[in-house]
């Protein structure tokens, strides 16, 4: 167990959880453990648009600095452009201040390592040793500290990088789209690239005040995007996150289009183009058992990992695939980025909607996906599936669905919850084991 960090760099409430003392301890510690070789070190620090990123940008700075680290900071930009820029700007470090998706009194600290991959499990326990130890003896001397800078350029240079992912001849011409930034860190970079590349763009969640990313618009709040996609009879609607590192899409018929059908487009014009590097895919144990049916009937297969795009990652690397992601709409695409880009994975499917001529929805449905119900148990504290009576529950549950469909209980690494999600043929079926184990790690938290 890590103390700090969960699925996804390190989470909670700001100024409550992440506060400005843990954001300078958390500069110390990772600086330290960056600081290799005898060359000036330097660390790219990104952020979203909440209020409380001021106050921890400044922490991380001096945090940083305090340990002879120099400091670039690009303002509000996606993550993938942190994970992007930390190795285009040859930097030691990358990091990302944001909580995803989550609500903005929230906010979290996302670290990416010299080769813009995000850290593994050795390297953040490594920093968490160093966080709780004594720094003070290996802080820089006086003539060593660091020095901080803002840079002008990035949002340029992302934007060009997010449109050399498709080939030159693509434009998005006679396409109208409808983009929802979710008031997030794409709200300047996402309208502009698809409008450079020729589309129509309407965009939504563009005004960003400090206290409404994720507000009401969206990946997680698709109602805005999917009345604007019908009233301005959009031919696609494109919804980011608050980190602008996940997608989802919405057809021209205000229909949701989630990760696993997104995953399913690109692996079938991938395989058709010979660009898969495995004759397969990555995602979690979350993503629909009808994607695992689709895959194989093309005669490619689904490999599953653990919930969190770095485990998708991980699999990735060591296995040798190019195409990952997670049913939420984190999808990698290893040729391109180092973790989960919601612009690219958008035009990587828009190229596919312009060389097929077909309407989104057509493209887009894959698969019927099987009956597949997620609830969330909240507790504030102790062990709830450790309890016989959610043990029991559990395994009634796993009896009943039999080799017809799947249970999976997990905590969240990013909040105190329980997910409970089951899928099977038969939908009846599906939410009974659902409601029984939910009543039973409810009980157990109670």
């Amino acid at each position: 167990m890590r103390k700090y960090f969960g699925t996804d760099g390190i989470r909670g409430r700001a100024n409550g959880v992440i506060t400005p003392e843990l954001a300078l301890k958390v500069g110390q510690a990772a600086g330290l453990v960056f600081q290799r070789g005898d060359h000036r070190h330097r660390v790219v620090i990104g952020k979203d648009t909440r209020l409380s990123g001021y106050m921890i940008e400044t922490a991380l700075v001096a945090g940083f600095t305090s340990v002879g680290m120099d400091v670039l900071l690009l303002g509000p930009v996606p993550t993938p452009a942190v994970a992007m820029l930390t190795r285009s700007m040859r930097a030691d470090l990358g990091v990302m201040i944001s909580a995803s998706h989550n609500p903005f009194e929230d906010n979290g600290i996302k670290l990416f390592g010299p080769d813009g991959f995000k850290l593994n499990d050795e390297v953040e326990r490594e920093i968490e040793a160093l966080i709780d130890g004594d720094r003070n003896k290996k802080l820089a001397g006086a003539n060593d500290l660091g020095r901080a800078k803002r840079i002008e350029s990035v949002h340029a240079r992302y934007i060009e990088f997010a449109k050399r992912t498709l080939p030159r001849h693509v434009t998005l011409d006679g396409l109208r789209v409808v983009v929802d930034c979710a008031n997030g860190a794409g709200y300047r970079v996402a309208p502009e690239t698809l409008w450079e590349l020729g589309a129509e763009v309407i965009a939504i969640g563009t005004e960003p005040d400090g206290f409404n990313i994720n507000r009401a618009v969206g990946s997680t709040a698709p109602a805005a995007l999917i009345d604007m996609v019908r009233e301005r009879r959009a031919d696609i609607g494109i919804a980011l996150d608050g980190d602008a590192d996940r997608v989802l899409i919405v057809d021209e018929k205000g229909q949701v289009v989630d990760g696993d059908q997104l995953m399913a487009v690109v692996a079938r014009s991938w395989k058709e183009d010979a660009l898969l590097a495995q004759p397969g895919i990555v995602a979690t144990i979350m993503s629909n058992l009808g994607l695992e049916r689709y895959l194989g009937g093309l005669g490619l297969s689904l490999a599953r990992t653990a919930v969190g795009d770095r485990y998708v990652l991980e699999h990735m690397r060591e296995h040798g695939y190019n195409l990952g992601g997670e049913q939420s709409g984190h999808i990698i695409m290893s040729d391109y980025t180092t973790t989960g880009d919601g612009l690219v994975a958008a035009l990587q499917l828009l190229s596919v909607v312009q060389r097929q001529n077909r309407p989104v929805s057509e493209v887009c449905h894959c698969f019927d996906p099987l009956p597949q119900i997620l609830k969330n148990v909240r507790y504030r504290s102790g062990e709830p599936l450790r309890q016989d009576s959610v043990v029991t529950a559990i395994e009634h549950a796993r009896e009943r669905l039999g080799n017809a469909g799947r249970l999976v209980i997990r905590p969240s690494g990013t909040e105190p919850v329980i997910r409970v999600m089951a899928e099977g043929d038969d939908r009846e079926l599906v939410n009974e084991v659902v409601d029984e184990v939910v009543d039973a790690v409810a009980k157990a938290a109670a």
